[in-house]
């Protein structure tokens, strides 16, 4: 199993470009000798303790170089998201044991104004003149050999949280063997050479980045294309600029980079292929028309644990056969669930005893753990099984099909079932881009369910059509049928463009957006007034329901 280090020693003389970023380019013998520095500053620097350091930073040239400072000399870089503020940032690095920060001018001003256990001098801000001298007394310096034994395949390379869409994120130990192993693998597998060029637009400090970009590129000995931030209205000139094969996606991307205008040259460009995760099949397909490439989308997780193969004969929706273990089980027995039926159309019939939690018999062995939480490391291994945290469901043949995740059961009028399956009809709504179903306090016992749709621009919501469309729909379930409906021009979104979930719960249909409700069961959709708003919460009092409405 190679190492981050040792595909980095492999590039020591190599002559091609190793990273480009707006005007600037760095060949990996450059881009090493920044490496270089960066480890033997970070040596001079150690002090007792976890050798964690902090990155705080945008998809910037010196995000990459230490990444590769850190993998040199066995540090653990903790990828901190910048999208948290305040006492959740505070936690993050106090919750990690960074002993030094490495950020620049722009996100300085957030952590001045919290209370954290690291002197303001083992903050770094890699944009200011003082670093700039700083780091030039380092030029030159040595990749340090003693390194060589201290670094192994089970050294931990970065600590990744976890996206947090349901809860407090969890920071998941990634190791140099398997980040390196995963990556090279996803190479071979995409058939990247060193004249491939990838597109790096999704945030360093995830695993989708790591995994299926930077290493890869690395693994390849191709060049890496970083963007500061992604921009949908930005993805196609870039592609054009830099000559991109390659990218890679996590959530929506796809679906925002469709909403730009479509022109009649969009098919002339350098892209071959592209990898990721959680894309809409809609959105997979009319982005491989219209930029005339192949996308490839698995599933796929920071854990790991749970490997699922696409294969050219998987049905439409489906994720692809489970590599050997790999189960769906009932959390109850921990037997797997019965095998899922459909109509003659293609849908699930059966989702209440066919959806289950997707685990892996086999799969314990490849789960690192979490950084200081027994708790949620122990919830993920039990049993001798890895349990993934996420709902699925599986056909007759072994193709298995994503449901959501755990948290995402729902609970209406005693029958539990997963908001994934509810998502995919709304989703069928041709003026919809993007549907999120989650519960939602029911004022007697138990969740309603709530819908948030994002719409096509200039789209609009008509209660009327909606439930006509809903009426039709033959597989959705007698419990499914959302209550409210929340009009939104954008969802509150991680910076790895998963929809915060959470958020949406607390705010509930107490929030800024247009709502739509049913006042009862059988009636028909009508705007939710300041009026109603106040009935309902009077309802919840009545029945000593008020904690309810506290937060979930």
């Amino acid at each position: 199993m190679p190492t981050i280090r040792e595909l980095l020693l492999a590039r020591v003389d190599d002559p091609n470009p190793a990273l480009a970023f707006e005007d600037e380019v760095w060949t990996y013998a450059e881009y090493l000798e920044a490496c270089a520095a960066r480890a033997a500053f970070l040596l001079a620097n150690r002090r007792e303790g976890p050798f964690h350091i902090g990155v705080l930073l945008d998809n910037v040239p010196e995000y990459s170089m230490w990444l590769g400072a850190g993998a040199l000399v066995g540090a653990t870089l903790v990828g901190i998201n910048p999208t948290r503020r305040g006492a959740e940032l505070a936690r993050d690095i106090t919750h990690t044991d960074c002993q030094l920060i490495v950020t620049d001018h722009g996100y300085r001003s957030m952590l001045d104004e919290l209370e954290l256990p690291i002197d303001s001098d083992r903050m770094i801000e890699t944009d200011s003149d003082a670093w700039q001298k700083e780091i030039a007394g380092f030029s030159g310096a040595a990749i340090p050999a003693d390194a060589d034994s201290e670094v192994d395949e089970k050294s931990t390379f970065a600590l990744i949280f976890t996206s947090g869409t349901s809860g407090a994120p969890k920071a998941c130990l990634c190791s140099q063997g398997r980040i390196a192993t995963n990556g090279s693998i996803l190479g071979q597998m995409m058939a990247l050479s060193e004249k491939d060029v990838l597109y790096c637009a999704m945030p360093l400090f995830h695993s989708n980045a790591l995994v299926t970009n930077w290493t890869p590129a690395l693994a390849a000995g191709a060049t890496c294309v970083l963007r500061r931030k992604f921009s949908a209205s930005g993805f196609l000139p870039d592609v054009r600029r830099y000559g991109v094969t390659y990218f890679n996606y996590v959530g929506k991307p796809l679906a925002y980079i469709l909403q730009t205008p479509e022109l009649p040259d969009d098919g002339e460009n350098t892209l071959i292929r592209g990898f990721g995760n959680e894309g809409a099949e809609r959105d997979i397909e009319r982005f491989q028309k219209r930029f005339k490439c192949s996308v490839t989308d698995a599933y796929g997780s920071t854990e790991g644990g749970v490997n699922v193969t696409r294969t050219d004969d998987m049905p439409a929706g489906s994720l692809g056969r489970g590599m050997p273990g790999v189960v769906i089980l009932d959390p109850e027995t921990c037997k797997p669930t019965p095998d899922a039926r459909f109509d003659d159309r293609g849908r699930l019939l059966n989702s209440e005893e066919a959806i289950g939690h997707l685990a892996n018999e086999a799969g314990a062995k490849n789960f690192e753990g979490y950084w200081r939480n027994d708790e949620a490391s122990a919830a993920r291994v039990h049993d001798g099984i890895y349990w993934s945290g996420d709902l699925a469901y599986r056909d007759e043949n072994g193709f298995i099909y994503f449901a959501g995740r755990d948290s995402e059961w729902l609970r209406v009028d005693g029958e539990n079932f997963a908001a994934g399956p509810v998502e995919r009809i709304l989703a069928r709504l041709p003026v919809v881009t993007l549907a999120v179903v989650y519960c939602v306090p029911d004022e007697v016992v138990g969740d309603q369910v709530m819908a948030a749709l994002q719409l096509e621009p200039g789209g609009e919501f008509d209660a009327k059509a909606f439930d006509a469309f809903l009426s039709e729909q033959s597989d959705l379930g007698s419990k499914w049928t959302p209550r409210y409906v929340r009009i939104s021009r954008s969802l509150p979104m991680t910076q790895t463009n998963k929809v915060l979930k959470r958020n949406l719960r607390n705010e509930r249909w107490e929030c800024a957006d247009p709502v739509w409700w049913k006042s009862e069961k059988g009636a028909a959709y009508r705007r939710l007034e300041a009026a109603d708003v106040e009935a309902i919460r009077q309802g919840f009092q009545k029945r000593g329901r008020e904690s309810a409405l506290d937060g979930i």
